[in-house]
């Protein structure tokens, strides 16, 4: 077995599918086209998906051009278990609904943290000011 270091060994991988999880969360499905020494990817036939509890959605994005420093994780989908997952999948109006609530339950969530914090003398650093990465 030839061994090729970096993203050479992703060579064998291209026209499969995967799953490539990016730095700021969001999930791509799509078939890799190409890659480079940077790992910049290009994925055919992607699709976004969004998971809210035990539910997911799929909104297509088509061509879709990763930059190599925002994945986080890149995996093969094996085509045969695909259809076995416990998830129902719904329509992309329902999944977005449902994902603006969590997030506004969360956001309520966050601000009752930090005003129980303040009741108690203590402060927070507002998010914003910190780097998320």
């Amino acid at each position: 077995m030839n061994y090729m270091p970096g993203t050479a060994s992703l060579i064998q991988d291209i026209d499969k599918k995967h799953l490539v999880l990016l730095r700021d969360g969001r999930t791509l499905i799509g078939y890799l086209r190409s890659i480079d020494q940077f790992a910049n990817l290009v994925l055919h036939q992607t699709v976004e998906r969004i998971h809210v509890g035990k539910k997911y959605g799929d909104i297509p994005r088509g061509i879709f051009v990763v930059r190599g420093e925002n994945v986080v994780l890149l995996g093969e989908i094996d085509l045969e278990k695909e259809s076995d997952t416990p998830l129902q999948q719904v329509s992309i109006e329902e999944i977005l609904e449902e994902q603006r609530v969590e997030q506004q339950a969360k956001q309520e969530s966050e601000k009752l943290k930090v005003q129980a914090l303040k009741e108690r003398g203590l402060s927070v650093p507002r998010g914003d000011t910190l780097d998320e990465y």
